[in-house]
């Protein structure tokens, strides 16, 4: 009996596109919390959050599917 794969063909945009994101979140996140006080910091610890979030989210919907 012969199954068919369930792999799908992504592209490097697709695979790379939120990784990509994250990286310049946290950029934005480490550049504000140096540079300036009051509204940079909010603005750092909401960028700085998104990795953490997005990890939270990874595992979340791991254990769900597992």
């Amino acid at each position: 009996m012969i199954t068919k794969s369930k792999t799908r063909t992504r592209s490097l945009r697709a695979v790379f596109a939120a990784p990509l994101v994250m990286c310049v979140l946290s950029l934005i996140g480490l550049v504000s919390a140096l540079a300036g006080d009051g509204l940079a910091d909010w603005l750092s610890w909401a960028a700085l959050a998104v990795p953490v979030l997005a990890v939270a989210w990874a595992m979340r919907r791991r254990r769900v599917q597992g």
